[in-house]
């Protein structure tokens, strides 16, 4: 395993610049300076600072970012208000997709997804369950958008309905609920299964990483590389992450991993490009190509820019 002071090293030798090829930020989270216009949810778990898309979209044309989905962070649950007002300021047409957030066991949840795409036409691309519960703590079936039963039957009738209407399933969990993120997935083949944040590796034991590894099995199935601090327990550039994220890519391969959380300004962005050329040093440039945008113009349907 490389030493911090090794990646240190290697980190600071690579070149300054914008990566070549495609660039697509498939995680990014917006949230309005008027809070009076767009507040925050009743149930929002946390209630972050103002990250307005105004801001974002000057930084993505200065780091000449081609696409970016925005994810629907938690704060505001399933009030998609403010989401509609990005996607009405991107700065280029067609640069934004984005996810939703429904409560997954709600009966009413496959007729409000299907009204929020025909709203939105080629805009919604995902619907985002979160699953984060440890292992043995029972499910909620109320408050937060969160921590839902997996096997709840309304659970079957959404991801039916994603199917229905061309959606992936984004999931957000820690690796104890591989098991069950795989008896859906095998029972919707036709979904694209996106897992956040390399399925939050160092959240679970190395039994349940491989659980996490064994998803790769089924061919609609993308590994998001984001969130890297999650597995890592040591400062940037995470050098205890890097035997996550490789048992990842031979998992999963080049094509079928997807890149997120470029940052939101250019210092940012410089770190997190250097971080991902430092994480696959051992793949090629053709290779990290796919990763940096590639394989999400495919999974999300993008056109290239």
């Amino acid at each position: 395993m490389m030493t911090r002071r090794q990646a240190f090293s290697a980190i600071s030798g690579l070149a300054m610049a914008r990566p070549a090829g495609t660039l697509v930020d498939t995680h990014i989270h917006l949230f309005a300076s008027d809070q009076s216009r767009f507040p925050y949810h009743p149930n929002a778990p946390y209630k972050p600072p103002a990250q307005p898309v105004e801001d974002y979209v000057k930084f993505a044309a200065a780091a000449r970012i081609d696409h970016a989905v925005i994810v629907h962070p938690e704060p505001y649950q399933d009030d998609h208000r403010y989401l509609e007002y990005c996607l009405s300021r991107e700065h280029r047409p067609g640069f934004f997709k984005a996810t939703c957030l429904f409560d997954p066991i709600a009966p009413d949840t496959p007729a409000r997804m299907e009204a929020l795409v025909k709203k939105l036409p080629d805009r919604i691309v995902a619907m985002r369950i979160h699953e984060v519960r440890p292992a043995g703590e029972p499910p909620a079936s109320s408050g937060a958008i969160k921590e839902r039963d997996l096997s709840h039957p309304a659970m079957r009738a959404t991801w039916k309905q994603a199917q229905s209407l061309g959606l992936a399933i984004q999931m957000h969990f820690v690796p104890c609920h591989a098991p069950q993120i795989g008896e859906l997935a095998a029972a919707f083949p036709k979904v694209p299964v996106v897992l956040d944040h390399l399925g939050r590796a160092g959240q679970g034991t190395p039994a349940e990483f491989e659980g996490v590894l064994k998803l790769a099995q089924l061919p609609r199935t993308y590994m998001k590389y984001s969130g890297v601090n999650y597995s890592s327990r040591q400062p940037y550039p995470f050098p205890d992450a890097r035997p996550f994220v490789r048992k990842v890519y031979d998992a999963f391969g080049p094509g079928r991993i997807i890149w997120g959380g470029l940052g939101y300004n250019l210092e940012e962005f410089d770190q997190q490009a250097k971080l991902l050329d430092l994480m696959f040093d051992y793949a090629s440039e053709s290779d990290r190509a796919r990763i940096r945008g590639l394989n999400a113009l495919e999974v999300y349907r993008f056109r290239p820019a």
